[in-house]
């Protein structure tokens, strides 16, 4: 376990009552995003539709067998007529307009200077006017387009199967005895009433407040100049910068007022930066366990509930962004390095060994994993990240270091990021 905290004397009222407040505050925001969260459309049937877009751009390079596991067997003109018609016609887009008219055998409709260089416009437009389907493809772009249509489609279920695997394994380990002791926790001897001051005063309240009050309307005034989505991009990663501010300053206010004394070996934090490789690999393994594990969480939920929606927005803005490398690489930058970096130094740096010194290891990885999963505000994603917080913090205990845990995280996301370039 960590280490005990040195007696302090009892806390100032006015410490206390701030606390409270905080805690009040950010229950408050918390609740209202989440309720918020469910007008926000899911991106899914927009993954899907495209994922449907490409099928039929690929199908001249999709051997049958590949054809029929992806969509049963079913053709993929029909898939996508389909889907299109279940798009209300009023939110229509001009694009899924005259795609539609196209798969409904209708002539070739005009395409301006934009559509004109869509190449599944271009190929169902040839193909209105007459031409067969091998005359109509560009070989080169239906093979690409079918690399990434298996990539995406396989690579999620190659990783489940590994991670399976090394769970069936560890089961094993544990029953044979073989399972290596986890090593004491260590972190910093801060109290719940800093805890609460950290992450619903710093992380919640203050940062919910600043930013749409002070930062965001001087960020939109300064990227006026530039053009979407780039300017979105630059808007992201500049309201994230801002809003991890508050919570970093209080942590080294609160970390600078611990007894150099009680200070363990490695830090108030065990990042613990070596040995690199083995850090890499608990969070290479961690990544593969719980994959399959949260990929159920997330199957189970649409089961029992459908689609909550609630999407978080940076997903919608990838999916926007993907011919403005600069605004991707902004993006990527957030959701691989800043987001893991702040998150983890928070949740698994300092909340969890608070917690666990509190209640026990167990509860306090399922309640850090909680407040990680409440931290995003949204319905839809709320039981996958919180087992994905929890993953983390058995990552954290396992290894007794803070490296693996950002590594994961940033590994977590990068996958995610690259799947929907794949899309």
């Amino acid at each position: 376990m960590s280490s005990s905290p040195p007696r302090q004397a009892a806390a100032p009222p006015w410490k206390i009552l701030l606390g409270a407040l905080s805690l009040l505050v950010a229950a408050y925001i918390w609740l209202l995003g989440l309720q918020q969260s469910l007008s926000r459309p899911s991106v899914a049937p927009t993954l899907n539709l495209q994922q449907q877009e490409a099928m039929l751009l690929a199908e001249p390079a999709l051997p049958e067998s590949m054809r029929t596991l992806l969509l049963g067997g079913e053709d993929p003109r029909s898939v996508l007529e389909r889907s299109l018609e279940q798009i209300p016609e009023a939110t229509r887009s001009s694009r899924q307009r005259q795609l539609m008219a196209l798969l409904a055998d209708a002539s070739a409709p005009d395409l301006d200077s934009a559509e004109a260089d869509d190449p599944l416009l271009q190929r169902l437009s040839c193909e209105a006017r007459g031409g067969s389907t091998a005359q109509c493809s560009n070989s080169d772009l239906a093979q690409a387009a079918a690399i990434r249509l298996v990539s995406s489609a396989l690579l999620p279920l190659l990783i489940a199967f590994a991670g399976i695997l090394l769970l069936l394994l560890q089961g094993w380990r544990w029953w044979r005895g073989r399972l290596d002791p986890w090593p004491d926790l260590r972190g910093p001897c801060l109290t719940l009433l800093d805890m609460a001051l950290l992450v619903a005063g710093g992380f919640v309240v203050l940062s919910a407040v600043g930013v749409p009050l002070v930062a965001a309307p001087l960020v939109r005034e300064l990227t006026s100049s530039l053009g979407s989505p780039r300017r979105e991009a630059v808007q992201v990663v500049t309201n994230y910068s801002v809003m991890a501010l508050p919570s970093l300053l209080i942590l080294r206010r609160q970390l600078a007022a611990l007894p150099k004394a009680m200070l363990p070996v490695g830090g108030w934090l065990q990042w613990r930066l070596r040995p690199v490789g083995t850090a890499l690999a608990s969070a290479v393994a961690g990544w593969l366990k719980l994959t399959p594990i949260v990929m159920l969480t997330g199957w189970l939920l649409v089961k029992l509930f459908g689609d909550p929606g609630g999407s978080n927005p940076l997903l919608e803005l990838v999916l926007q962004s993907t011919r403005d490398p600069l605004a991707m690489a902004l993006l990527g930058l957030t959701a691989v390095l800043l987001a893991p970096l702040f998150e983890e130094l928070i949740f698994r740096g300092t909340l969890l060994p608070v917690l666990a010194r509190q209640v026990g290891p167990l509860w306090g990885v399922l309640l850090s994993g909680v407040l990680f999963g409440l931290a995003h505000i949204s319905v839809g994603e709320l039981a996958p990240l919180t087992v994905l917080g929890a993953g983390l913090g058995v990552v954290r205990l396992a290894t007794g270091r803070l490296l693996p845990c950002v590594l994961m995280h940033a590994l977590w996301n990068a996958v995610t990021f690259v799947n929907l370039l794949l899309v």
